[in-house]
């Protein structure tokens, strides 16, 4: 007997022993369980604990492509779902599962909704987070952009360009730090002037592990040189925490063909043409005569 037909079996008992559970698995992979049952249990190596104070209201779900939505009540604390890490943006987008149990015998449970936690507030000790269903990802735009600059991420599948490779990343610990978004190093000239402007900070130890962020400036003075994000890493950052910066890419042709040697999985169209060239109509003079623009 499957776990649905067990729990669907139990049901029609008439008496059941049936409770929530939720399981919050974040992007670093750090996994969190949740019952609204008065004792915890086990499945699928995820540990439910009880009494931690999160509950969902009615989840709203439609048969086709409709937006299944719900949201998350739940308390702060250190044990489950704490203030600093919620503010560290370590919760978002994280994975959503949702089962109806039977506690007695969790073998018989059913998935009941999976998405990810969209928009959370907080607020007096405690915090509400949205979640989107499956369907969500149907609001955003599909398709491919015809456009001269790459529309791919630089290192991503379609990119293939390895981040890892000598002379476009470096990792060494933090020298000096303001404001969790300025950062100053003595002696780090290897690099031309902002080779990492538009690239990715990311945090390899210390409480801000973990943490991504975009690089807005990149300078070299006489005393060094300041990488500067677009905004501060929410979470302290101190001298000694390990940094890895990676270099950006402003998606050009000339970009990726001199700075990156990847003009074969260049992803954008350089020659396509503007939008004046396209309003104009032909002419026996200038450019726009029907030939070549070669």
């Amino acid at each position: 007997m499957s776990d649905i037909e067990g729990l669907n079996a139990h049901m029609a008992s008439g008496l059941t022993t049936v409770c929530r559970a939720w399981a919050v698995i974040r992007k670093d992979g750090e996994t969190y369980g949740f019952t609204d049952h008065d004792e915890g249990f086990s499945f699928d190596g995820v540990d439910f604990k009880a009494d931690t104070g999160l509950t969902a209201s009615a989840l709203q779900q439609t048969t086709g492509l409709a937006v299944d939505n719900s949201e998350a009540l739940g308390v702060l604390s250190d044990n489950a779902i704490s203030d600093d890490d919620i503010e560290a943006g370590r919760f978002d987008g994280a994975e959503v599962l949702s089962w109806l149990v039977n506690w007695a015998d969790v073998s018989q449970r059913k998935l009941q909704f999976r998405g990810s936690i969209g928009e959370i507030q907080r607020g007096a000790g405690a915090f509400r987070a949205e979640l989107r269903g499956l369907t969500e990802a149907l609001n955003q735009p599909q398709g491919r952009v015809f456009q001269k600059n790459c529309s791919a991420v630089l290192g991503d599948a379609r990119c293939q360009f390895d981040l890892d490779t000598p002379g476009y990343v470096f990792e060494r610990p933090v020298e000096q730090v303001e404001d969790g978004r300025i950062f100053r190093f003595g002696d780090l000239k290897g690099f031309d002037q902002r080779w990492f402007e538009r690239g990715r900070v990311v945090m390899q130890s210390g409480a801000a592990k973990g943490l991504i962020g975009i690089v807005k400036n990149d300078r070299l003075s006489d005393e060094g040189r300041v990488v500067e994000l677009w905004e501060p890493l929410r979470s302290p950052i101190v001298a000694g925490d390990v940094i890895r910066i990676e270099a950006g890419c402003d998606r050009r042709v000339e970009t990726c063909r001199l700075k990156f040697n990847n003009f074969l999985n260049f992803q954008g169209f350089p020659d396509i043409p503007g939008e004046d060239w396209l309003m104009t109509f032909p002419s026996r003079k200038g450019e726009n005569n029907g030939g070549s623009l070669r």
